[in-house]
């Protein structure tokens, strides 16, 4: 039986509410309802960080992480070893390596993996730039800090061939995290300890 709604504008917020990845509209409604009960300011306030967020938010023209600005915090900081680049997929995984406090080089957010049941294929990757940061000579060595998913290892395998003509070494992070687990669940400890105990990519292993 539907929910039947004394509003309509309440019935449209919890519809915009319950659109949101697990958020069922049970859940949309108590927050519904607890937002009706916070003082206008604590409503506008989210409403505006939203919008904001939707509309302000910057990618990084280097590593395509999230910013405010057109370099990242982390593309921008000269303390950053420069020439140790570590492919993600997202920016989650970023944050999940930075929360580690194991890595001190940058990164390269691919926006995604290799995934032909979603109809994700490498042009719809930021593989060519990623091409082209190694092309300029700076980059030493490119970590794949991918999942260690199917979609996770073809997308390694793509990015290594990719790669291959360059006088760059290419390594993998340690199966520290699981076969099949995705990075931004991995703990802090065993991701530090995958990045820090990285291995040369070798496509006897990976393939």
């Amino acid at each position: 039986m539907n929910q039947r709604y004394p509003s309509a504008l309440l019935e449209n917020a919890v519809n915009q509410l319950a659109s949101l990845p697990g958020v069922g509209r049970k859940t949309a409604l108590r927050l519904a309802l607890y937002m009706l009960r916070r003082d206008e300011g604590y409503t506008d306030g989210l409403a505006s960080a939203l919008v904001s967020l939707r509309h302000d938010v910057r990618y990084c023209k280097m590593c395509h992480n999230i910013c405010d600005d057109e370099i990242c915090p982390i593309c921008a900081n000269p303390n950053r070893d420069h020439s140790l680049l570590c492919v993600v997929e997202n920016v989650k995984e970023v944050m999940a390596i930075e929360n580690t406090g194991q890595f001190r080089g940058v990164y390269h957010v691919l926006g995604g993996i290799i995934s032909p049941m979603d109809g994700i294929g490498p042009g719809d990757l930021r593989i060519d730039s990623l091409v082209e940061r190694v092309a300029e000579g700076e980059v030493k060595e490119v970590i794949l800090a991918l999942s260690t998913t199917m979609e996770g290892d073809t997308t390694n395998f793509f990015i290594y061939r990719k790669l291959s003509g360059y006088n760059v070494k290419i390594s993998v992070i340690a199966r520290g995290v699981s076969i099949g687990d995705e990075i931004e669940y991995a703990d802090e400890i065993t991701l530090g300890r995958s990045i820090v105990n990285r291995t040369e990519f070798n496509l006897t292993s990976h393939s």
